[in-house]
């Protein structure tokens, strides 16, 4: 298979994640366009990896799985707070937690 193919793909899924996060107002399918965008990321990391015969790209897909799973938890834990305090995860209600 063309490794451009794989490029193509990467780039309709970080545009597909973009277009989510600037358009919806929901905080879970915002979350879920940003982790979209990641993957995309790593899928053009590992290509280029492939394509010059170097661990770089790879090592650096990985790194960028350690982050996104630290961001999980994190995103996951102010979504919940929001959620509790206000009954939504409307992205309109996060500056409601400043206290």
């Amino acid at each position: 298979m063309n490794p451009e193919n794989y490029l193509y793909l990467s780039a309709m899924l970080f545009t597909l994640g973009a277009t989510g996060v600037m358009l919806r107002r929901n905080a879970l399918v915002m979350f879920m366009c940003v982790e979209l965008m990641l993957n995309a990321a790593n899928l053009a990391f590992v290509t280029f990896a492939r394509l010059h015969s170097a661990l770089d790209g790879q090592m650096v897909a990985f790194f960028t799985m350690v982050v996104a799973a630290c961001e999980v938890v994190i995103g996951l834990a102010i979504i919940m707070t929001i959620f509790r305090a206000r009954r939504s995860v409307s992205v309109d209600d996060a500056n409601l937690l400043r206290g």
